[in-house]
């Protein structure tokens, strides 16, 4: 049976894998040596269950925020103890499925991790190794349409951490502008922008009209996050890196490497 895709009938026939001679190879490769990089970290940082609050300085993970369990540590969350002690597990599990589920779903990031991981296709103009593509109607890929409903789940994600980041500054009721909560705050001012930037929320604010002049408010706030859908590659790849780091910082603090530095 014929195949489909590249290796349908009428695709040139060429010896080659592709006629291309730039290093089309490179993005890929970068892309997953640093999301496997990543996952391996978060997924350890993840059962850790420990350095990710550190008292002094009131910092808290964005792995962790919010801490919802009674495992967390004293002041560490800022919306109780929901879900009590029968929770055994790191608290960061209660929390991570949101975001991952929201960036692994997200349409820049599926053509990320369809090139570099799946291979399909590895670049333009370069062949994949699948002898057929079903696209995104069948299992395990059909998940991809929760998108929708993840990028609410994981929206009152970046407000929580900017409400950390003002805690530590505002701690114990004096100022302590600190080198941790303006790790925090970049953090979750990236989060939330590449929130919105994403197309869930483009076609929230301007999905469905027929007359953009009936709705002038929607059509402001589709302009908007149109602006930032333009740059949703990169605002994927600053949050995910400004996160990230945002974590070790916090996981070095609360471990005593060093004492977070104030300016005042």
């Amino acid at each position: 049976m014929a195949g489909t895709g590249v290796f349908s009938p009428g695709r040139a026939k060429i010896d080659v894998k592709t006629l291309r001679r730039d290093r089309w190879w490179l993005e890929p490769a970068i892309t997953f040596t640093i999301f496997t990089a990543f996952v391996v970290y978060s997924t350890i940082r993840a059962f850790w269950d420990t350095n990710y609050y550190d008292a002094d300085s009131h910092l808290l993970s964005p792995f962790y925020s919010p801490c919802l369990s009674t495992s967390c540590p004293e002041d560490a969350s800022h919306l109780g103890s929901p879900i009590g002690d029968w929770w055994s597990l790191s608290p960061a599990l209660l929390i991570l499925i949101m975001p991952l589920g929201f960036r692994m779903t997200c349409y820049y990031y599926r053509k990320a991790y369809y090139r570099s991981f799946w291979l399909s296709p590895p670049a333009c103009a370069v062949a994949e190794p699948h002898a057929k593509y079903t696209g995104e109607t069948r299992f395990p890929l059909i998940f991809q349409n929760a998108h929708r409903w993840f990028f609410w789940l994981s929206l009152p994600l970046p407000i929580l951490i900017g409400f950390d980041g003002l805690d530590a500054i505002y701690a114990d009721g004096d100022w302590k502008f600190g080198l941790g909560s303006l790790i925090l705050l970049f953090a979750a001012v990236t989060l939330l922008i590449y929130s919105l930037s994403c197309h869930s929320c483009r076609h929230i604010m301007g999905g469905r009209l027929n007359n953009f002049s009936k709705h002038p408010v929607r059509y402001w706030g589709w302009t908007k996050v149109s602006i930032l859908n333009a740059k949703h590659m990169q605002l994927a790849w600053i949050s995910l890196i400004a996160v990230w780091f945002a974590d070790v910082y916090v996981c070095l603090v609360s471990s005593g490497a060093f004492n977070d530095p104030h300016f005042g």
